[in-house]
């Protein structure tokens, strides 16, 4: 085993889960010692009997191509069956798990969120697709990159680092194009910049439970205008978005870990966990205990 795959994947899969549980590649200081990483799904798989409990990475993208096998992955709570020349498109926080049969082949690419800052530009929208976890066709376009970029990984030639961070740009482009062709609205609009900095605030500070007008001064920017640039982007207010990304992050951990529903709110920066019952309910239509109970398959 390679160390920075010791570093990037390194687990206790014993522990109580009491928090969903948080992978990040090369820590979170310091400089990275590689532009990507690239190894065998049977390299990590074999360590854990070809199943890995739902986690998630803080700064880390993933893109898995499944050449040959089968298998499941679940994406934030949707469990989709995986199937021979498929490629799974794994988002920065999305909570995902697999489970593999033995034997199968294929491929892991994982970027760390300074490559895709340096890949990808605001203006074209490819930030927003990409932060779509999805199962999708495996093209033999990406499926060329991704050969292409393994067999560069490993090796140590000269411009290996060019040609590698070029390889990531083309497989990010290529995934969103495929990621678009499979939705069947048809593609995204180009995401403006400032709703980009607002969704990296809203990420930073939604346990703060920051008003409108705190993003908007963090923006630099008028409410109004925070509100009006939300609407256009998305069709909802700025207050919906903030409300939708603290209720993401209850989804999660209501699925993901055994936390007790007052342990959640309070976690999630509710001082009356009553109140975040309230919130909760009124907007999934199901207070905490029957989303966790459904989630669960328990129709009691």
């Amino acid at each position: 085993m390679d160390r920075v795959g010791e570093i990037l994947y390194k687990s206790n899969m014993a522990r109580p889960q009491t928090q969903i549980l948080n992978y990040n590649l090369f820590g979170e200081v310091g400089d990275l010692p590689d532009v990507v990483h690239c190894e065998t799904i049977e390299a990590r798989s074999l360590l854990h009997d070809w199943e890995f409990a739902p986690h998630r990475h803080g700064r880390l993208h993933q893109i898995l191509w499944l050449q040959h096998g089968e298998g499941r992955v679940t994406l934030d709570g949707v469990t989709n069956p995986l199937r021979s020349r498929k490629v799974v498109n794994v988002p920065t926080g999305c909570v995902h798990g697999y489970t593999f049969e033995p034997a199968t082949v294929g491929l892991v690419v994982t970027l760390a969120a300074e490559t895709l800052d340096e890949a990808l530009q605001p203006s074209e929208g490819l930030r927003q697709v990409l932060a779509r976890a999805a199962v999708i066709s495996a093209t033999a376009a990406v499926t060329g990159t991704m050969t292409e970029l393994a067999q560069t990984f490993g090796g140590r030639d000269f411009a290996r680092a060019q040609i590698l961070r070029s390889l990531a740009g083309l497989l990010l482009g290529q995934v969103a194009r495929q990621l678009v062709a499979a939705d069947d609205n048809g593609p995204a609009n180009a995401t403006p910049p400032l709703l980009n900095r607002f969704e990296t605030l809203l990420d930073q500070h939604y346990a703060e439970h920051w008003s409108v007008a705190d993003y908007a001064d963090a923006l630099a920017i008028s409410p109004t205008h925070l509100t009006r640039i939300s609407r256009l982007a998305t069709g909802r207010p700025a207050t919906r978005m903030i409300e939708e990304r603290i209720i993401r992050e209850a989804r999660r951990n209501l699925v993901y870990t055994n936390l007790s529903v007052s342990a959640i709110a309070y976690a999630l920066g509710y001082a009356d966990p009553a109140y975040f019952t309230r919130v909760f309910t009124r907007a999934t239509g199901l207070s905490p205990r029957e989303f966790r109970s459904r989630a669960a398959g328990d129709d009691r």
